[in-house]
């Protein structure tokens, strides 16, 4: 079974690494963490369920998709090892095609999953790369590229707490994605880094308006994730290493916008170098702002 699984996925371009017994599968899955897993219910020593159970149970195999195989066709079986933690369940015999073809929707699944952010629910850096490249690459459009960055988070956490910084996360998340939608173009695209970093892709006639959206309802809302205590004296206070106090002004939004406006821009990594440009001077800036890159080269 294992060659004929090995022989069928490999015609595909898998690159398959078949194991007969429970240790050396484990040692292979240890060794270099796979894409995917192909269980079959009966091994010897310890049978499909209990080593999909454990593989379910390991922080380095819990979030790679298995797909159990087996000649029983009992619907309780399929539920053992669903329960088990399965997220497929083939029976023998099978047909190639069906194989290959389940193999594939669990890949691309788990690749978007995985492309995701788990807490905006936005897409990341995957995605994000991929979109910036489809952008560079199409020469007869011009693409705006928001970078938008909070000022002054870390702060907020280290008084608030990582709960209450989420709760931010979110809410930036959520006004990105309102004003984009209500303003822009139909296939604009947000996308979330990670931390306190988003981007939205654009066209050079829409982003003044959204950046402006954005911005105004970002600081007409903000203060309220703030105590009342400090909305009264408008800053926050903490204490450095050496025990100082230190007064920190309320979060604000710092955005770099690139565009190939008004100059050729070749490929993701130079969009990556000028936002680090027009970050670090947005940054500067006191309060929320908007900057952009209006060289010409």
């Amino acid at each position: 079974m294992v060659k004929i699984i090995t022989d069928c996925l490999e015609k595909e371009g898998f690159l398959v690494n078949g194991a007969m017994d429970f240790n050396s599968a484990m040692d292979q899955i240890y060794q270099s963490t796979p894409d995917i897993i192909l269980l079959d219910v009966v091994l010897p020593k310890m049978n499909g369920y209990e080593i999909c159970r454990l593989l379910r149970n390991d922080t380095r195999t819990s979030h790679v998709p298995i797909i159990m195989l087996t000649s029983r066709i009992q619907v309780e079986d399929k539920v053992a090892g669903l329960e088990a933690g399965a997220d497929d369940y083939i029976t023998k015999p099978f047909d190639n095609l069906e194989l290959v073809a389940r193999v594939k929707t669990h890949l691309r699944r788990a690749k978007q999953e995985k492309s995701f952010n788990p807490l905006t629910g936005l897409p990341g850096n995957i995605l994000i790369e991929e979109e910036i490249k489809h952008r560079v690459a199409d020469t007869k459009r011009k693409f705006a590229v928001l970078y938008v960055d909070l000022d002054n988070f870390k702060a907020f956490n280290d008084v608030y707490g990582f709960l209450k910084g989420d709760e931010v996360i979110k809410f930036v998340a959520h006004i990105m994605n309102k004003n984009v939608k209500d303003l822009g173009n139909p296939d604009d695209f947000v996308g979330h880094i990670g931390g306190d970093d988003f981007i939205t892709i654009t066209t050079p006639e829409k982003l003044e308006v959204i950046c402006r959206a954005i911005i105004n309802q970002f600081d007409s809302t903000i203060s309220l994730f703030y105590s009342s205590e400090d909305r009264k004296r408008g800053y926050i206070v903490t204490r450095d290493r050496t025990n100082q106090e230190i007064q920190y002004p309320f979060m604000s939004l710092s955005i770099a916008v690139v565009s190939n406006e008004k100059r050729n821009i070749e490929n993701h990594w130079q969009v990556a170098e000028i936002a680090a440009e027009m970050k670090k001077y947005a940054k500067s800036k006191t309060g929320s702002v908007y900057v952009k890159d209006r060289r010409v080269r």
